[in-house]
């Protein structure tokens, strides 16, 4: 009798241990999950600054003109209405230049009307890079001086 209250006390004993096991398994797995979408997220911001950065730069580096800075970037511009213009890039989910089709995140463009004083033109935009879902990663105020 006295074995058999060895064995069943063993085998609780074993249970209890694989029950905590099991848990902290769990705990483990759940937190590696997390940590892996954090890393996607941070990846796609990192890249998204990338781009706003080389957007901001050609931009600034163009004087602002809408036409040059789409040819350089690989965009698509349209206009609308009271003077605003646009320029979108597709890039697909490695970042590379893409179409819409293939694409995973857009940067917009967007120029305000230019606004003139004393033989000097303020160039003002917003450029945000965006997942399509429409998250926004990176928005930026960017303005230029062209005399």
């Amino acid at each position: 009798m006295n074995n058999r209250s060895r064995s069943t006390l063993f085998l609780i004993e074993q249970l209890i241990v694989i029950a905590v096991f099991a848990i902290c398994a769990v705990a483990c797995i759940s937190i590696l999950t997390a940590a892996y979408a954090y890393a996607g997220d941070s990846k796609a911001t990192s890249h998204a600054l990338i781009a706003a950065e080389s957007g901001a730069e050609v931009f600034k580096a163009t004087g602002g003109d809408i036409d040059t800075v789409a040819d350089i970037m690989g965009g698509t511009t349209s206009t609308g209405g009271s003077g605003t213009a646009a320029i979108m890039v597709y890039y697909d989910s490695s970042w590379q230049v893409s179409g819409q089709t293939g694409a995973s995140f857009v940067l917009n463009l967007i120029f305000d009307a230019p606004s003139k004083s004393n033989d000097v033109e303020l160039i003002t935009a917003e450029l945000t890079v965006c997942r399509l879902t429409g998250e926004e990663l990176i928005a930026l105020p960017l303005a230029v001086i062209r005399n």
